[in-house]
């Protein structure tokens, strides 16, 4: 279990706040009733079913991982499905010592359903304004950064560099503000994107369907929401401020993306931000039960570890190290053998080219969390306007270079496997 001494330290205060907002800052992290209640949907957020919701933390809070023993793993491994009984055995402690055969049955499974491509994508940041007071993002609206929104032109720009690169797939990514970056600045990226690029993501603060429908309209793909973590309680402790904080509201995120039409929807947890065991669990709970509800959707997961960020280099992903990591991707391919699974930048080069023979199926290559830099990145010309970074990358890599490790890897880079007609 998670030792109670193993905490990040997230409070950092800058001294360029004025003496009223650290006032409140400091009132929102110390007296939990300053707080608004975070399951109550604010005004305008749209209300769907919990069914899905209710179900999965009902699972979540009753797994106890330390009642599964060596006889349960082995079960689960011998078994040509996967139950769900079989995948939180395969999640507990008691798996840790099958970690190979863990490794070898993923890598089956991915082999089986496909091939040995792996696609590369890049993100692109647009903005990195922020209204949340979310204690472990460097985007936070508390936190000393440069703040800035591209404009159309900058955005033209950047999407240029990048398709040039010869990349076909992007993920484009907002700070969690309605106000500087609402849905119609959104929505005309989107269009400009489609113009560059085949496959267009979202990774952007929750909206109503509607808004979902409206972007998907204007070329939006899929969209990605990371939950953070399912832990309700701890929820409530890491998002103190904003439309952020609504624990159920983010929850449905994915589901209101799915009824407004988009194609393609990506979950995830922080790993390091709570129980782990448990944050995989839910995360891979929440896609097992939306799978069945909307099975005309592609679903995807990806496995993202905490990170450093601008102010605080000390956040670190406490008890998940990379055995842990690789031991929650490979019972996410057993369990979910057809879902996509996306490793990021967050992890080293040598852990991202080894799981990707095993369990990833999406990898991102010529990563920026910065806005606006990409040219600097790409070319090596300074862009002296730019804007502060999410949180730090590990693995740097231009897309040439991750293209050609990937090969020498034995895998085969893929682009786009899409054809608009």
């Amino acid at each position: 279990m998670r030792s109670n001494n193993m905490e990040n330290d997230f409070f950092v205060d800058s001294d360029k706040l004025s003496e009223k907002a650290l006032e409140k800052k400091h009132r929102l992290e110390n007296d939990p009733s300053s707080r608004t209640d975070h399951m109550a949907y604010m005004e305008g957020m749209e209300q769907i079913s919990p069914e899905i919701r209710e179900k999965v933390l009902s699972q979540m809070e009753s797994y106890d991982y330390s009642k599964y023993t060596a006889v349960d793993v082995r079960r689960a491994l011998q078994n040509d499905r996967c139950s769900v009984e079989d995948f939180k055995a395969l999640l507990s402690p008691a798996a840790e010592p099958f970690l190979e055969e863990m490794a070898e049955k993923a890598k089956r499974e991915t082999s089986k359903h496909f091939g040995n491509t792996v696609y590369l994508f890049t993100p692109l940041y647009i903005a990195n304004y922020c209204e949340n007071y979310c204690i472990y993002c460097g985007f936070n609206c508390y936190n000393d950064i440069n703040r800035k929104r591209l404009s159309a032109d900058e955005i033209r720009k950047e999407m240029k560099i990048i398709a040039d690169s010869g990349i076909e797939e992007i993920l484009m990514l907002t700070g969690e503000s309605p106000v500087k970056s609402d849905v119609k600045y959104i929505g005309e990226a989107c269009k400009m994107a489609k113009e560059y690029f085949r496959n267009v993501g979202l990774e952007i603060y929750p909206v109503n369907s509607e808004d979902y429908r409206y972007l998907h309209e204007c070329g939006a793909d899929y969209v990605t929401v990371f939950q953070e973590t399912y832990d309700s309680d701890k929820y409530e402790t890491l998002h103190l401020m904003g439309h952020k904080r609504v624990f159920p509201y983010r929850f449905e995120a994915q589901e209101r993306a799915l009824m407004g039409g988009m194609r393609g929807v990506g979950f995830s947890a922080l790993l390091g931000l709570a129980d782990f065991r448990k944050d995989a669990l839910a995360s891979a709970l929440h896609v097992y039960y939306l799978q069945r509800k909307y099975p005309q959707g592609e679903f995807s997961l990806s496995c993202p570890r905490l990170r450093p960020i601008i102010n605080n280099d000390k956040i670190n992903p406490l008890d998940v190290h990379e055995r842990q990591l690789c031991q929650v991707l490979c019972a996410y391919r057993i369990f979910l053998p057809y879902v996509g699974i996306t490793v990021s930048s967050r992890e080293e080069k040598s852990f991202r080219d080894g799981i990707a023979k095993i369990a990833a199926t999406k990898i991102s290559a010529g990563v920026s969390t910065g806005i606006g830099d990409h040219e600097e990145k790409y070319t090596g010309e300074s862009e002296e306007d730019t804007g502060d970074e999410q949180f730090e990358i590990a693995d740097g890599r231009s897309f040439d270079q991750m293209y050609q490790d990937m090969e020498s890897e034995g895998l085969q880079p893929v682009l786009n496997d899409y054809i608009y007609v």
